[in-house]
């Protein structure tokens, strides 16, 4: 918490983080269908391909 006083600038950057955390939660749950697809394609061919 010292280093925040000292650097006010701090706690804007930690706002920054949230942010981005919140945007990329967000955009997970909208395309999360795809997401879904995409990460079963490739463990399927991966499976196929017997590197499992």
């Amino acid at each position: 918490m010292k280093s925040l006083l000292k650097n006010p600038r701090g706690g804007m950057e930690l706002v920054q983080i949230a942010i981005i955390i919140a945007i990329a939660i967000v955009v997970g749950l909208i395309f999360r269908s795809q997401i879904e697809v995409f990460v079963e394609n490739v463990f399927s061919n991966l499976s196929a391909g017997k590197f499992l």
